[in-house]
């Protein structure tokens, strides 16, 4: 007989918390790697004929009088993400002509970008109301679905797994940028789906219950029926990410990575954190007891 994942809910949490508490320390203390989509900036990603090192191009930004706001990202040896202030458009072609005859040749230019921070201000604003309509959108299905208890336990879940993804960006300090809401708003909607696969499951077994039955005990059950599905298409949708950070480019690289942590934590939450915390609800109100 498997151990009760139910008995065993406050090491689910504590587990959770120890991911999470280091997360909020970093965004407190070194805050988000913002790209110029909220900042406001220039962004210039260039590939060379040769293989070119972070020295080189710092180098190449202190003699534009960039080096010391200026971030950047090398990749696959001869590619290079350019992060700096805003740039008039003789600063830029200025940029352009000294990396090139400092570093080598400069092939078709993969990305020049330039965004005002009233803009990235808009942008800002705009990703927060997105997740809150999101969250509320999907609390009011689930509890609508299901029950209202339901509903918070998915949006807790949901909410663990942002915290997660966010937090790790900060410690590894991945660029945020537009296509991080994305990320973000993917992973709310992987962490509800499987979420809800579970909760129909215990809707199911609930109505089959046997008398006298404990509710621990049937939650453990409903799990283990739907974990060969949930860990089939989590390792599924693993493979498809590592392949894409490991092949798909810089640009993307950020974005797929925040995928890579949301999907394992959309996946961890809905096991072991969202069918616990409905368990937890329904015992404080006495409608549960959990096996001795």
């Amino acid at each position: 007989m498997t151990m009760n994942l139910i008995k065993l809910r406050k090491y689910w949490y504590i587990l959770s918390l120890l991911v999470i508490i280091p997360g909020l320390i970093s965004l407190g203390v070194r805050h988000m790697n913002f790209g110029i989509d909220f900042t406001g900036g220039s962004m210039l990603e260039v590939q060379f004929s040769r293989p070119v090192t972070d020295t080189a191009i710092r180098t190449v930004l202190a003699g534009q009088n960039l080096s010391s706001d200026s971030e950047i990202q090398t990749s696959s040896g001869n590619t290079a993400l350019i992060r700096t202030r805003a740039l008039t458009d003789t600063e830029d072609i200025n940029l352009k002509d000294a990396l090139q005859q400092n570093l080598g040749a400069i092939l078709p230019l993969q990305r020049d970008e330039k965004v005002e921070p009233v803009i990235s201000g808009e942008l800002m604003r705009s990703a927060g109301l997105a997740v809150l309509l999101a969250f509320v959108l999907m609390l009011i299905y689930i509890a609508l679905r299901f029950e209202f208890w339901f509903g918070l336990a998915a949006i807790i879940a949901i909410f663990h797994d942002i915290l997660v993804t966010v937090g790790l960006a900060s410690i590894l300090w991945l660029q945020i940028d537009s296509a991080s809401v994305a990320a973000i708003l993917t992973i709310a909607a992987y962490s509800v789906h499987d979420t809800i696969v579970i909760f129909d499951r215990i809707r199911e077994n609930v109505k089959l219950r046997k008398k006298g039955e404990p509710l621990d005990e049937l939650i453990h059950h409903s799990i283990m029926q739907t974990l060969g599905r949930s860990i089939n298409t989590v390792m599924t949708v693993i493979f498809c990410l590592l392949a894409l950070i490991l092949f798909g480019g810089i640009t993307i690289r950020s974005f797929m990575i925040m995928l890579l942590i949301g999907v394992i934590s959309g996946a961890y939450s809905s096991i072991f954190n969202a069918s616990p915390l409905w368990f937890d609800f329904k015992r404080l109100r006495g409608e549960a007891e959990v096996t001795r």
